[in-house]
């Protein structure tokens, strides 16, 4: 039996009993999430890797996921303080805690999938990111990638320069250094923040991925999108887990939960990100939102603002062995490596 068949075994079996805990399971991985009861996180990546989980450790472990344990930008602090077993985290919504972790929000201005992103950058973190222990203190269960950041506005927006003086939302990270850069006021709000918002008048737009046009509700109150190709930005997450978790699992468990980990979970997180991209752009279309594809000549003035943006952060972070230039340089290359390989499609449980 090939390991894709075991793992679909194992996940139509989990899927059979729901998200409550099965009979068997010795140890219950509390999970704090948060973006919606309709949001990918919940009815992709909980669903599967808790089938896989339970799948490799024959049932002795499972995930029970909780919602509305606290905000965003609160995740981090409810794993430390034990809270929550673990969660997943925008590495932006904490500015000075997290620098590496834009090395994969920076615009390439070609197109490329959020899940061979994700593959890639856990290679680069194992690869080179790793030794930065930014994470310190918890475990880092896998990275992840979302799409492409696009602009979406109020009133018809064609060039950036009609951006200029506009509140836009931003995230932190990446995001909100562009947004300095083109003349913007960035608003800082998470994504869950953002249709009370514009319904409101309080901004006039927000940089997000194109999955918010659905899982937020952003088609509704902002219905035009200024795209480029891959995208303005991308978003830096990982999926963390509290080392006491350890404690309470066997070697040989810790082992298996590994195996379903890492570059795998990783994989599932961006094709997450893919199918509530496409859902998302689905969704606005429907409304009769507008799309409309930055010009040449924009493309040509942010791919100088994101050299130098790269120029400024590379210089920041490289230390000793940790060579920020070699580290995205080798991100880049893997991202044509892993756009090769076989989509995780087939191994995803979908509730």
């Amino acid at each position: 039996m090939t390991n894709s068949n075991r793992l679909m075994i194992g996940a139509v079996a989990a899927l059979s009993l729901g998200f409550g805990t099965p009979v068997l399971a010795e140890t219950t991985i509390n999970v704090s999430s948060w973006g919606g009861p309709n949001h990918g996180i919940n009815t992709i990546v909980w669903p599967t890797w808790k089938a896989w989980i339970e799948e490799a450790t024959e049932g002795r472990v499972t995930l029970q996921v909780n919602e509305d344990l606290g905000p965003p930008n609160a995740q981090m602090a409810l794993v430390a303080d034990g809270v929550a077993d673990a969660s997943w985290i925008f590495h932006g919504h904490m500015p000075g805690r997290f620098e590496l972790t834009k090395l994969p929000e920076f615009p390439t201005f070609e197109a490329f999938s959020s899940e061979a992103a994700s593959s890639a950058y856990w290679t680069t973190y194992q690869e080179h990111l790793a030794q930065g222990n930014e994470h310190r203190g918890l475990e880092v269960m896998a990275v992840g990638v979302h799409g492409p950041g696009q602009i979406f506005s109020a009133e018809l927006v064609e060039t950036v320069d009609q951006l200029e003086g506009k509140r836009l939302r931003t995230g932190g990270g990446l995001m909100s250094e562009l947004a300095d850069a083109i003349g913007v006021t960035g608003v800082a709000l998470p994504p869950t923040g953002v249709y009370e918002a514009a319904s409101q008048g309080v901004i006039d737009g927000a940089m997000l991925t194109l999955e918010g046009l659905r899982s937020f509700r952003v088609a509704e109150v902002l219905p035009n999108t200024l795209t480029v190709d891959g995208g303005f930005y991308r978003g830096s997450f990982a999926i963390i887990m509290s080392p006491m978790v350890w404690d309470r699992v066997s070697a040989e468990d810790r082992e298996a939960i590994e195996r379903v980990s890492g570059e795998q979970l990783s994989r599932l997180f961006g094709y997450m990100m893919d199918v509530s991209d496409e859902r998302g752009v689905e969704f606005a279309k429907e409304l009769g939102n507008t799309f409309t594809q930055a010009s040449e000549d924009d493309i040509a003035m942010l791919r100088e603002v994101s050299d130098e943006l790269i120029e400024a952060w590379a210089d920041k972070v490289s230390r000793g062995d940790l060579d920020a230039r070699e580290a995205l340089s080798f991100f880049r290359d893997q991202l044509g490596v892993a756009a090769g390989e076989e989509s995780i499609a087939s191994r995803v449980v979908q509730q």
